[in-house]
């Protein structure tokens, strides 16, 4: 017998998630739409920025220092990738995997940060720090409300979209939409396409390791598999916005926002997927079933909802002294 109930009591913890992996889907908007790369080096990233800030509070550093910290990791990561393909002349894609595949040993060495070997993961309680977020409490009664970890990833996404409106309203930031959108004409108007493709990764996975830095905080722990499977989940954010709110959000703050509220979907469906009592096992096989769907629909759309094509008087007129003469 399903509990209604208890789907209800637990949608407040996947919008949490949604908020804060929303972050991360932001970050994949960025490469996948703006600059028009598939950028794997998020699911190394997504480790990076959740291993820093544990090990930088567990250090005495302050959150908000660690965050940063964060931040910046994930911002060094985009960076190689950017290297790689650019002055190297790798594939993007290929850039990626490389990065991705060197963070794991990085990752490791950052958790075992002092000890002289790698450990695959640390806990941090929020018992003995002032964490930003944490899911202790959104189900604890006794924290106050401003506590709680749906209102800072409110925040934090707020903030964020902003900032990126802005950025991406000045002279810089529309050269990183052009270069996305056509590098060769970019690169014909005097516009450094290297250079830009180069910031666009360090700014994509500075907020993807942002946002891993919150959710090691809510979660309670970094963990060198947290980031796997992390762009499955930033292209359904995306996809999902896209294809939900893509008539209704046509700003491109508005789209941002529409790729947060994608991932809160995306997550308050994986909460009716664990009501419904499937097996755990193919969790990773439903996310990657519900990203293909998503994507097939604007195909399905054009394919068989296209509407049909209104021709102008002169046109039919041609069309019927067309067919009178054949």
């Amino acid at each position: 017998m399903l509990d209604f109930a208890k789907l209800i009591s637990s949608l407040p913890g996947g919008v949490a998630q949604g908020l804060i992996w929303g972050i991360m889907a932001i970050g994949v908007y960025l490469t996948y739409k703006i600059l028009d790369i598939a950028d794997l080096t998020v699911d190394g990233t997504m480790c990076t920025g959740g291993a820093v800030c544990v090990m930088m509070i567990l250090n005495g550093y302050s959150v908000p220092a660690a965050l940063l910290g964060s931040f910046l990791a994930g911002m060094a990561a985009g960076l190689v990738t950017g290297l790689l393909h650019t002055v190297m002349g790798i594939q993007a894609l290929l850039a990626g995997i490389l990065t991705q595949l060197s963070l794991y040993s990085i990752n490791l060495k950052i958790m075992g940060w002092g000890s002289g070997v790698g450990k695959p993961n640390q806990a941090i309680s929020v018992d003995k720090f002032d964490l930003v977020v944490s899911s202790r409490y959104l189900f604890d009664g006794t924290y106050p409300w401003y506590k709680s970890p749906i209102l800072w990833g409110a925040i934090f996404c707020a903030v964020i979209i902003l900032v990126l409106y802005w950025f991406f309203g000045t002279e810089l930031g529309c050269a990183i939409r052009a270069t996305g959108a056509n590098p060769n004409m970019s690169r014909a108007q005097g516009i450094n396409v290297d250079f830009n493709k180069v910031l666009g990764l360090m700014i994509s996975n500075g907020l993807v390791a942002l946002s891993s830095g919150l959710f090691a905080q809510y979660q309670g722990f970094a963990d060198i598999n947290m980031g796997r499977g992390a762009i499955v989940i930033g292209l359904a954010a995306v996809i999902i916005g896209d294809v939900i709110f893509s008539r209704i959000f046509r700003n491109f703050g508005l789209k941002l926002l529409a790729v947060v509220f994608g991932a809160i979907i995306y997550y308050i469906v994986m909460q009716v997927v664990l009501w419904l009592k499937l097996d755990s096992d193919m969790f990773k096989l439903l996310s990657a079933a519900i990203v293909a769907v998503f994507l097939a629909v604007p195909y399905w759309k054009g394919k068989y909802f296209r509407a049909p094509v209104k021709l102008s008087a002169a046109e039919n007129e041609v069309k019927a002294g067309g067919e009178t003469h054949a």
